[in-house]
């Protein structure tokens, strides 16, 4: 499963998971009804299958009070019937058999068939079944998924283009905020959308590690502490010059694009390095101004940056 999620039927996916199943199947259809009608969200279903038929019994106990039947007797019939459980074992000279005890598959089919069922009453009368329970019929999940050891139910969904996944979040807290859930159930992402998530939070912290990785080679490499922060003065520009071309392009800041902002870094440092290596060696041996040298250092090196970012950029592409 994708991201830890529990269901495919979409990239995003959130998580429903509560210490009461009850709460959870009674408010998981309300908050998918409420997911469908958020704009900019499509494709929202759930990998909760309510297609299994149930059987409730309850027992009455003052008709088999009146019938003097014990409630023990009412749950060892039950046994018997439907627990296929295993009564004793025959031994012949090769094999051996298990015997099953159970009623006959074709009585297990419809709740009218209990009344074929007896179980002892007053004075050693048998007694339908029917007469001493109460029945009554619903449906059931087919299956049920767990987040831990918690009951869940995983609601997909897919969002539009131009709706980022942080708004598409916000918009779906604050309509289940509405609702009002009880306290019991937990909403989380989960899938592709947790994954994303939690990778968009650690990107910041990259890019810093990136700069504070070039600023010690920098270092490294000039012997000083003020040439690298020359080099890395350019990367401000750099970074707003390409918020500017994601807005142009009606871009998101996704992953793919921090990617490519990393490797802008390596660029834009890469072409710092080469005007400052071209400045300094002017500087100490030609004897120009720092002015002068870097001016000069931008003209030469012009051709040769052009060069190696171009080449950079195909390769990108």
């Amino acid at each position: 499963r994708g991201g830890g999620g529990g269901s495919q039927r979409a990239q995003n996916e959130l998580a429903l998971w509560s210490t009461s199943a009850e709460d959870l199947y009674e408010w998981a259809p309300r908050i998918l009804a409420k997911m469908r009608t958020i704009p900019g969200l499509v494709d929202v279903a759930t990998d909760r299958e309510q297609g299994g038929r149930e059987i409730g019994i309850r027992i009455d106990k003052q008709a088999a009070a009146r019938l003097g039947v014990s409630v023990e007797a009412i749950g060892s019939a039950l046994n018997n019937a439907f627990a296929q459980r295993q009564v004793a074992v025959l031994y012949r000279p090769r094999n051996q058999y298990r015997v099953v005890l159970e009623v006959d598959p074709e009585l297990q089919r419809d709740p009218t068939h209990l009344a074929s069922i007896y179980v002892p009453g007053r004075d050693g009368a048998q007694v339908s079944l029917l007469s001493v329970i109460r029945v009554t019929q619903g449906l059931a999940p087919l299956a049920v998924n767990h987040q831990g050891t918690f009951p869940a139910v995983t609601v997909s969904y897919n969002i539009e283009d131009g709706l980022t996944l942080d708004e598409a979040n916000r918009r779906i807290a604050q309509a289940v905020a509405e609702m009002q859930i009880p306290d019991s159930i937990r909403m989380e992402p989960a899938g592709d959308a947790r994954a994303e998530l939690r990778g968009s939070g650690a990107l910041p912290l990259l890019v810093l590690a990136a700069l504070a990785l070039v600023y010690i080679v920098l270092g490294v490499l000039y012997e000083s502490f003020a040439h690298p922060l020359t080099i890395i003065s350019t990367l401000p520009s750099a970074g707003l010059g390409a918020l500017v071309a994601l807005r142009l392009a009606d871009m998101q800041l996704s992953l793919v694009a921090f990617i490519a902002l990393i490797l802008l870094i390596g660029i834009v440092k890469k072409n710092g390095i080469m005007l400052v290596d071209f400045a300094l060696e002017a500087e100490r041996r030609r004897g120009m101004a720092p002015t002068d040298a870097i001016r000069q250092a931008a003209r030469e090196r012009f051709r040769p940056i052009l060069m190696t970012t171009l080449a950079a950029l195909f390769g990108a592409i």
